[in-house]
């Protein structure tokens, strides 16, 4: 079996909260890079904690199956999970200089999964850790080695979590909104180094992002996220060239960031916590423009569609107005 992750039917609820993930369900082949997108609190990064089985206390995890190649996550103690993560499975997570730890060196950081996952011993791991951080561009490596987190940038420091995840050699990488804070130029530069890991390792990426101009440049294939579901996905030219939900649509005119007559950027009326106060229906419909203009009120005020084929292989959007304009066709 190919190491492809699989997730299926993915619920994630609090208490006796409205679920913040339902029924998601997502493919990443080897090799192929995958996008996660939407805007914050649409349940991007706690899809990602799921699949690493990192949620926080409380919440509630259900599923048909979470599996990457024959590990079965869902099923797996924590053992097993133990070696998982970091192993055959890494996270690169937003605000690096929060993520590493004050108190240890950078090269204590990149030696500790080269001697837990590779068998290293302290001088081996040393040596690689130097190595690793000119592999991800650092200069003057054998400096940083000695560094702290307070003494580095914020594009340096992520270029060390990157060493950190990629010591391993994983198979798949999750990136969490890994560019969040960095200035364009440094922005480009680690995206270019994750494409460049990508292809070097053979691995699959989990790309999570809210800007669609900034997976157009990595991904293969978006799915994007509204409310806990995915509400469309397909290849990277499907969503960009033909996007069907007007979710999709509104993210896209705000990444354009071209202004309005009033001079103004566009924006999304409302806000994503709208879709909290819902129990029936289309979660994107109080902010949706097209319900109304199409006289589809009934159709969202009633169920949400399951995510429906639009045309092109694996392009699926669910949306009601998708479906009204196959059926007018």
């Amino acid at each position: 079996m190919s190491d492809e992750l699989r997730v299926r039917g993915l619920t994630v609820a609090f208490r006796d909260d409205r679920p913040v993930l339902e029924d998601v369900s997502l493919d990443v082949p080897q090799g192929e890079v995958l996008a996660l997108v939407g805007e914050s609190g649409s349940g991007k990064s706690m899809t990602a904690m799921s699949v690493m089985r990192l949620l926080p206390d409380g919440a509630r995890l259900s599923a048909e199956e979470i599996a990457f190649g024959d590990d079965d996550i869902l099923g797996a103690d924590e053992r097993r999970m133990n070696a998982i993560r970091g192993g055959r499975i890494s996270m690169l997570f937003q605000q690096p200089k929060r993520m590493l730890d004050p108190t240890a060196t950078v090269g204590s950081q990149v030696a500790e999964p080269l001697r837990k996952y590779l068998g290293m011993n302290r001088r081996q791991a040393h040596a690689r850790a130097v190595e690793l951080l000119a592999d991800v561009g650092i200069p003057e490596p054998e400096r940083r080695v000695r560094a702290y987190a307070h003494q580095l940038s914020g594009g340096i420091a992520q270029r060390v979590m990157i060493a950190i995840a990629l010591a391993a050699q994983p198979e798949l990488l999750i990136a969490d909104e890994p560019t969040t804070a960095l200035d364009v130029t440094v922005e480009a530069q680690i995206l270019q180094l994750i494409q460049a890991k990508k292809r070097q390792l053979g691995m699959s990426v989990l790309f999570i992002s809210h800007d669609l101009g900034v997976v157009s440049s990595i991904a293969d294939r978006i799915a994007v996220m509204y409310a806990g579901r995915i509400v469309e996905e397909g290849t990277v030219q499907q969503i960009l060239s033909a996007p069907q939900h007007p979710y999709t649509q509104a993210l896209i005119k705000c990444s354009l960031l071209e202004p309005q007559q009033d001079g103004r950027f566009y924006v999304i009326p409302g806000d994503v916590t709208t879709a909290r106060t819902m129990t029936t229906g289309c979660r994107f419909m109080p902010r949706c423009p097209v319900t109304h203009a199409l006289g589809i009120e009934g159709h969202c005020v009633g169920d949400e569609p399951a995510l429906t084929g639009c045309g092109g292989e694996g392009h699926r959007s669910r949306c009601w107005a998708t479906i009204e304009r196959l059926v007018d066709a």
